[in-house]
């Protein structure tokens, strides 16, 4: 965060935003999960600038929070303890943590078995669980942008220049002015209909970076029911 956020007043609510300057020379403003309002702006775009494209799209600002607020509070933090249930692609398992010689994870019959030297030591046990998740969102988040890219007529002009997958702490993705894919580790815990949602509202922002009306009608003609599958991803993440 550059520290930077601005305020303006809507009817009776004051809708609070943070601030991150880029270069770039459009403006966009997101509602994350936490129902927080971000802007990323033009380095030289002045405050009062800034404040008045947030307060024609207040409407929509409100909107998106009230929609999040819905599903708050959120999942509270993972302890990596044995019996504990772990989401993946939408699906329920337990974890189980056994000693062994050798760390290693891999689902089994219903359960993410963790094989550690350290069974007893939490934090190790997230550490592989995480490392194990990280390695196959990278897979199967691959995977699931090349079946995305089909949604549209010329699937090569929406194709990424890089994808990422990084653990976030407010977004599902997001895609960078340089065309780079960037998406949130969690996600491979999603049913797969959810991250296909994700991904093609992504790839969407390629040729519409802001989501006014001609992003809408993209996502529309290329995924008719995303609004469905954005409520399922939230219901089950919360």
């Amino acid at each position: 965060m550059s520290g930077e956020a601005g305020c303006v007043k809507y009817g009776q609510h004051l809708i609070e935003f943070d601030i991150l300057r880029r270069d770039r020379s459009t403006l966009q403003i997101s509602v994350d999960p936490d129902a927080t309002v971000e802007v990323v702006a033009p380095i030289e775009a002045s405050l009062d600038a800034i404040c008045e494209k947030v307060r024609k799209r207040a409407a929509w600002v409100r909107r998106q929070q009230r929609y999040f607020i819905q599903f708050l509070p959120r999942t509270p933090e993972r302890r990596y303890v044995s019996g504990e249930t772990h989401l993946y692609l939408g699906r329920q398992y337990r974890l189980k943590v056994v000693p062994h010689i050798q760390a290693s994870v891999r689902m089994t019959r219903g359960y993410i078995l963790v094989q550690s030297h350290s069974p007893d030591n939490p934090e190790f046990t997230r550490k592989l669980v995480e490392g194990w998740y990280k390695e196959r969102a990278y897979v199967k988040l691959s995977e699931r942008l090349e079946i995305n890219l089909l949604r549209f007529p010329s699937p090569e002009e929406y194709r990424p220049k890089a994808v990422i997958v990084r653990q976030l702490s407010q977004r599902w993705g997001s895609m960078s002015p340089g065309s780079r894919l960037l998406l949130n580790r969690r996600l491979i815990e999603a049913p797969t209909d959810a991250v296909d949602y994700v991904i093609t509202h992504e790839l969407c922002h390629i040729s519409e970076p802001n989501h006014g009306p001609r992003f809408f009608s993209l996502l529309d003609r290329v995924m008719p029911d995303w609004p469905k599958r954005k409520d399922r991803l939230e219901k089950i993440m919360a």
